[in-house]
């Protein structure tokens, strides 16, 4: 048997209420209106559910285990209204962002650390990968932001791009490199080192082949190749390889121990921003961690 789900609801009131002229109150119903929706309700079931004592109506057993699940009607109702205005507010729902093993670093781990402490409703899943993983995984709807340089979007009809930052690439090298005191470095310099490479479907590898070339280096000695960022760093921290890394996203990771060469290459040019898909509705959630990380971001040049 189907029951009203607000008859249900508003016999629960009624029992609490005591009285039917208290529920109307409640309910911001009139007293004729409500007795009308309890009678239509008892006559779905084929039995009373109050006894008329006076002018009192006294709720019957089977009144009393109808009203707890009127109840759980009501506090559901509530519950989604307060799941409602805090999507509305964008402080609810999910986030669900894609990026390069570098961006999803400390470049987005620190704006989503302070995301999370604000909205603590929210759930939030990072994927990285590779450029054509991102773009699979944003085509398909797996994630519906991604963090990444501006070429991720360049080959796909129907994503957009909007730009954050120059995330230039350089030359990368321990603080005591034999190289690091140079004030100015040719491709011959480039030409002689050992290098640590980046994978070879990375867009990084592809960015830096394509640089070196373009500068007049020939050929590039390779010692060591990975595709872990934390590898990078570390390795290239100790010992006499040379590597390229994005300069605005590995700045935080330089300290006292890596900096950047002073060679440049317009090849090297690379805006990062947040690729979407161009028909896909943004979400409040997107938006408003978007802000967030445009304020930070504007804070830091600002420094």
């Amino acid at each position: 048997m189907k029951l009203d789900p607000k008859h249900l609801a508003q016999l629960s009131v009624v029992v609490e209420a005591g009285s039917f002229q208290s529920a109307a109150s409640r309910l911001g119903t009139t007293q004729p209106a409500l007795s009308r929706n309890m009678k239509a309700l008892e006559e779905r079931l084929g039995t009373p559910l109050f006894q008329r004592e006076g002018r009192r109506s006294i709720p019957n057993n089977l009144a009393l285990r109808l009203a707890r699940n009127g109840l759980a009607i009501r506090l559901a109702e509530e519950q989604a209204g307060i799941v409602a205005d805090q999507s509305a507010k964008g402080s609810v729902g999910e986030l669900r962002i894609g990026a390069p093993p570098i961006v999803s670093g400390r470049f987005l781990s620190n704006a989503l650390t302070r995301f999370i402490k604000a909205n603590p409703n929210c759930s939030v899943e990072i994927r990285t990968g590779l450029v054509h993983e991102l773009r699979t995984m944003l085509e398909r709807g797996q994630v519906d932001i991604v963090f990444g340089p501006e070429s991720l979007a360049e080959p796909v009809d129907g994503l957009e791009f909007e730009a954050l930052i120059d995330d230039g690439v350089g030359v990368m090298c321990r603080a005591g490199h034999p190289l690091a005191s140079r004030k100015r470095i040719m491709a011959s310099d480039l030409e002689a080192q050992v290098w640590l490479a980046h994978s070879r479907g990375s867009l990084l590898r592809q960015q830096t082949e394509a640089a070196m070339i373009a500068s007049g280096v020939r050929s590039m000695q390779i010692g060591c190749e990975t595709d872990s960022i934390r590898s990078v760093l570390e390795i290239v921290a100790e010992t006499d390889l040379i590597t390229t890394m994005p300069k605005a996203t590995t700045a935080s990771y330089l300290e006292d121990r890596l900096v950047f060469l002073p060679f440049d290459h317009p090849q090297f040019h690379r805006p990062l921003g947040a690729i979407r898909r161009a028909k896909a509705m943004s979400s409040r959630i997107e938006d408003r961690f978007l802000k967030l990380l445009k304020q930070r971001l504007e804070r830091e040049q600002h420094l």
